[in-house]
């Protein structure tokens, strides 16, 4: 059940939509105001707010502004006799939810609406629940280490702006963990924070995934699809791996950074997106710029204040307090204390080629924590891959079997293609079937990786 405010200076329409949306079990409660609105959004908490615009004294403005700052996640629904495009955009920029036209001839449309607003409401209150578990759950960015202070006053001046944030730095550095980091800092720290990764899905999955779609645009469309775009309304939205878009999705992405709009595929209704935008990318942008596979005009929009996280091995300072952070997360999933590591082990991390950085240590140490029954982690059972793809010499220590049974062929023997397949069917064995850690053992990203599964025909 819902609380829904009612808020009209005509008594006849107050009755009619108090009626209408009481019938579904609802708890509706009406205002004759602004004012009287005012008192009951100050004693009670509401889901979804239905005022007219124009109203003496407190307009609908006014008290959408008011509910934007007392009630975030609660949505407001304008009614506006004078619908212009100018009313849309300023009430969207406001932060409604939607607006509708004066006479309501059908409150059965009313009621799919605020259905739809109820919908919205319940999943911002999900989103900020699991916001707040995530900022509990994740490592925070360490800053002990000189390279990583400049990122964290990048960070703080940043986060308090609404600017565009381009994340520069190598696999496993953690942009996404400064993406949320940025997030949580802002205003916009109780409203969603969406991450979508560009590699992850096709071209034709990823559009209809970030601006959603409607029914029958496509084969299989069976119904509506809210994009992420959509559900970031209000918040932050992280692109992960931009540099693995295509042309044709960079030229989408671009128009709503430039005009924050968009429509659904199939849509002919112009939706708005009041969102953060915070990109990410272990790529060369600059350098697809020459090669024409990245758009410079997004290159320029997304960098308006650009932040490069430094790899592992330019912050020496960082190594030990991350070390602790990680055997502490890895202790506490296991249900033991959190092991110590010998002088000897601290000697082979600093002088370790951690390619795979903050996310490389995570796994290693996740490893070694396993093994250190006695709570005491030796060399033994610290396992470092070394740099590129592991060979069959590189044995884990005693007591840990290799994952990989593939068996690589002689360097002189084979066609390239057959080296390859077999260097791909290694590096998804020592994954355990993890595509983005082959990815990243291979030192391809994870589209590519797709590719040449597909070319191979490797399950």
């Amino acid at each position: 059940m819902a609380r829904i405010l009612v808020v009209d200076d005509e008594e006849g329409l107050r009755s009619l939509l108090t009626a209408a949306l009481t019938r579904d079990g609802d708890d509706v409660v009406a205002a004759a105001d602004g004012e009287e609105a005012a008192e009951l959004l100050d004693r009670q908490a509401f889901d979804v707010v239905i005022t007219d615009l124009k109203m003496p004294g407190r307009d609908g403005l006014s008290l959408l502004a008011k509910v934007r700052a007392d009630l975030p996640d609660a949505q407001v629904i304008l009614l506006t006799a004078y619908a212009t495009v100018d009313t849309a955009v300023e009430a969207m920029k406001a932060g409604a939810f939607d607006y509708v036209q004066k006479p309501i001839e059908s409150p059965a449309a009313l009621r799919l609406l605020v259905n739809r607003a109820i919908e919205r409401r319940r999943l911002l209150g999900a989103r900020e629940g699991s916001n707040r578990a995530q900022a509990s759950a994740l490592p925070a960015l360490t800053y002990g280490d000189p390279a990583m202070v400049a990122v964290k006053a990048a960070i703080e001046k940043v986060a308090r702006t609404n600017a565009t944030i381009l994340l520069l730095g190598e696999t496993g550095t953690g942009k996404e963990v400064a993406a949320r980091t940025v997030h949580l800092a802002s205003a916009r720290a109780s409203q969603p924070f969406i991450a979508v990764n560009c590699a992850a899905l096709s071209d034709t999955l990823l559009e209809s995934e970030l601006f959603g779609h409607e029914k029958g645009a496509f084969t299989g469309a069976h119904a509506q699809h809210r994009g992420r775009v959509e559900l970031a309304e209000g918040g932050t939205f992280f692109l992960d791996e931009i540099g693995e878009l295509k042309l044709d999705l960079q030229a989408k992405i671009l128009r709503v950074l430039q005009e924050r709009r968009f429509e659904r595929i199939g849509g002919t209704r112009t939706l708005t997106a009041d969102v953060r935008w915070i990109a990410a990318t272990n790529r060369d942008l600059r350098s697809m710029i020459t090669k024409g596979t990245f758009r410079e005009d997004l290159y320029h929009r997304l960098a308006v204040f650009p932040i490069r996280i430094p790899p592992l091995r330019d912050r020496p300072g960082d190594l030990m307090p991350l070390v602790g952070t990680l055997l502490r997360s890895a202790a506490a999933e296991l249900g033991r204390p959190t092991p110590r590591v010998t002088p000897e082990v601290e000697r082979m991390l600093a002088r370790a080629e951690l390619r795979g950085n903050i996310r490389e240590l995570k796994n290693v140490l996740e490893r070694a924590a396993i093994l250190a029954d006695d709570g005491v982690v030796r060399p033994e059972h610290v396992w470092i891959e070394p740099s590129g793809v592991a060979a069959p010499s590189s044995m884990p220590p005693a007591g840990v079997e290799r994952e990989s049974a593939v068996p690589e062929p002689p360097p002189s023997q084979g066609t390239l293609e057959s080296v390859e397949r077999i260097a791909i069917e290694r590096a998804l064995a020592e994954s355990s079937g993890n595509r983005r850690r082959a990815a990243d053992r291979l030192g391809i990203g994870l589209r590519t990786l797709y590719d040449k599964l597909k070319r191979y025909g490797i399950g």
